[in-house]
């Protein structure tokens, strides 16, 4: 395979440091504007923040044993790692100003591929508008797919599938009667997936019920939820699915995926407080609630007041979501924050935590990276249950798309084992107009 040269973009570094190592023996090139813009980023206390240290780690390592200007080989086998400046002559004209960071990085992208006629030069970026303007320029880009743990979105594990049986398999299954399926159907799904035992012979005839393993019998799915002390029942079958994820002591981790209206946080809000605060189930001491704040290092600065004061205006969803399970009696989900029964917790400061003995939420879980995910989780610690909820189509996080991001990551990491379970959400229960608007808009 003929050897390619690479430019290497901020937007990779900051999503991955690792990145450096990633390109087999192939070279790489990072422009110096690249380091500059590596720099602004290392005292941010997020997942950017870390890797922007790594980076700077990694090529100080590398430093020690030559110049990177004349170019470094990490290791025997892999390529050379350069750091190069933008070249200002031989610049199409009207088509880069380089007093524009992006231009100066695709300036240096031009002067490799100058230099090095007879190979083949790509800009790597996670900057879709990097690419394009590259691609523009007369440039090959590519995105940085490392990170990606699915190639489609729409190929993400989705926790639900359709199985054909026999007509007396149904019948036996609603006689209470202990079903096991063949081996070859069970080694197709995954522990915790939810099946519908469909007829062979009559397409009408079915039944709803969770799958746990090869040679384990089938799950009912509980079809009736009576005794809530919240009220807050499941509204189709999803829904239900998820309660049933919720309540089961022997799946930890939990993952929900849906739509703007879906009903996946206040499913999620509701488990919890069912066994934490409710008249027959105690099982956790406390709730925690978070969710990813993108602008945190800046904007949050700036508004005045203590931490939860200065939180509240990105984690007002959770708290409506709190205050339609215990209706609108301000007073009482006040008295649960005083005493610590339900915590609000800026996701920043999970790090470094020990969670115990708890019942732990992370809503807007597609901003994070596959390494916040870890770090989140890593966090758990006995008696502890997490729930990541969100919407993969709606991402604001830059460093992350449909394919890469964290909650896409634990969902497909963790669909083969019998701790964890997923279920995707397909219907909107909050209005007609809402699941309208979620379908067209």
């Amino acid at each position: 395979m003929a050897k390619k040269n690479y430019i290497i973009d901020t937007s990779v570094f900051l999503s991955d440091a690792d990145a450096l190592f990633a390109f087999e023996n192939n070279d790489i090139f990072i422009p110096l504007k690249v380091l500059e813009e590596i720099d602004k980023h290392k005292k941010r206390q997020d997942s950017v923040g870390f890797h922007a240290r790594k980076t700077i780690k990694h090529l100080d390592c590398l430093r020690e044993k030559g110049s990177l200007v004349k170019g470094i080989r990490p290791q025997q086998g892999k390529g050379i790692i350069k750091v190069v400046d933008h070249d200002f002559q031989g610049i199409p004209k009207n088509s880069l100003d380089l007093k524009i960071p992006d231009h100066m990085i695709l300036s240096a992208a031009l002067r490799v591929q100058k230099d090095w006629e007879k190979r083949k030069t790509i800009v790597v970026s996670r900057d879709i508008n990097m690419r394009v303007i590259a691609n523009s320029i007369g440039l090959v880009s590519e995105d940085y797919v490392t990170e990606k743990v699915i190639e489609d979105a729409d190929k993400l594990y989705d926790g639900f599938k359709e199985v054909l049986v026999d007509d007396q398999i149904i019948d036996q299954f609603y006689a209470d009667e202990k079903i096991v399926l063949d081996e070859d159907v069970g080694l197709q799904l995954y522990p915790n997936q939810f099946i519908m035992l469909q007829s062979s012979g009559n397409p009408k005839k079915t039944a709803l019920c969770r799958f746990k393993g090869v040679h384990l019998p089938l799950i009912p799915t509980a079809q009736k939820w009576g005794n809530l002390s919240w009220g807050i029942k499941p509204r189709n079958k999803e829904q239900g699915f998820a309660y049933d994820l919720l309540f089961d002591d022997s799946v930890p981790l939990v993952t929900l995926i849906g739509k703007a209206g879906s009903g996946k946080t206040l499913m999620a809000i509701a488990a919890g407080m069912e066994q934490t605060l409710g008249i027959q189930n105690n099982k956790y001491k406390k709730i925690v609630v978070s969710r990813p704040v993108q602008p945190l290092g800046k904007d949050i600065g700036y508004l005045p007041g203590s931490m939860h004061e200065k939180m509240m205006p990105w984690l007002m969803p959770i708290q409506d979501n709190l205050q339609m399970v215990v209706g609108h009696d301000k007073t009482m989900l006040r008295s649960y924050m005083d005493k610590g029964e339900i915590e609000l917790e800026a996701l920043t400061y999970i790090r470094g935590r020990s969670l115990s003995n708890a019942f732990v939420i992370i809503d807007e879980a597609q901003n994070l990276t596959a390494h916040e995910v870890k770090t989140i989780i890593t966090r758990i610690g006995d008696n502890a249950k997490v729930v990541l909820t969100g919407d993969i189509e709606q991402i604001d996080n830059i460093y992350t798309n449909e394919t890469s991001n964290g909650l896409a990551f634990a969902v497909e990491r963790f669909k083969t084992y019998d701790i964890s379970g997923h279920i995707t959400f397909k219907r909107g229960e909050r209005s007609k107009l809402a699941t309208l608007a979620a379908k067209i808009l």
